[in-house]
């Protein structure tokens, strides 16, 4: 590692804070919203047969896996659940 210094203004700075809580507050979004999917894809489970549909979307999506336990649906991003 390089120690070092970098001098910005402070209008820059602000904005680099900015963003990072913009960052964490859509994360938190993001998570949410995916929860929730998760519950409409649990409740779409017990009421039809789509599993052929989420094989389909787990074969194209490079991101991300809906993996199906029972009645309860998880969307899996990579190494992570979401």
């Amino acid at each position: 590692m390089v120690k070092g210094s970098v001098t910005i203004s402070i209008e820059d700075f602000q904005e680099l804070v900015n963003s990072s809580e913009k960052a964490k507050e859509f994360r938190g979004k993001a998570l949410l919203a995916s929860k929730e999917l998760q519950v409409f894809l649990s409740f779409l489970t017990t009421r039809a047969d789509i599993e052929k549909y989420i094989e389909e979307f787990n074969r194209q999506s490079q991101t991300s896996k809906i993996v199906i336990n029972g009645s309860q649906a998880k969307i899996e991003i990579k190494d992570e659940t979401l």
